[in-house]
């Protein structure tokens, strides 16, 4: 039986300080805001999905009797997100990340030959950039 899943529509990465996120996903990898709720999220456009960077100490309180009916959750610890390159531009990736002095922890050709690099926001949390021929896209 086929899977009705078609693609992944958000995914979450959890961070102690939304100020520092929103410096570095929103500034040094130059993604666009969607919003920013307080010390609670902060969302970005990422394609055509969306990332969710979350204060996991403001998203495990219950939701008040007036919210949207969205459970409490939270993760803790390094997470990890692998972004695809438009049209694979490592050098411009490259560039931004080193005039922001972000190392570049690995950068290697996966046996498929697909290329990944690998570093840290300031959380912590693995993040990865690929070539979408690393899944076959």
């Amino acid at each position: 039986m086929e899977s009705p899943i078609a693609a992944i529509l958000e995914t979450a990465l959890y961070v102690d300080d939304l100020d520092a996120a929103e410096r570095f996903y929103g500034g040094v990898l130059g993604l666009e805001k969607i919003s920013r709720v307080g010390n609670r999220h902060i969302f970005y456009r990422c394609g055509p999905g969306v990332l969710l960077i979350f204060n996991p100490d403001e998203t495990e309180k219950p939701a008040a009797a007036d919210a949207l009916p969205v459970p409490s959750h939270g993760g803790r610890g390094q997470g990890h997100v692998c972004f695809q390159l438009k049209d694979d531009d490592f050098a411009a990736m490259l560039d931004r990340l080193n005039e922001n002095g972000i190392a570049i922890e690995s950068d290697f050709l996966w046996p498929n030959g697909a290329r990944s690099i690998y570093f840290r926001d300031p959380a912590g949390n693995s993040l990865e950039c690929a070539e979408g021929k690393l899944w076959g896209l």
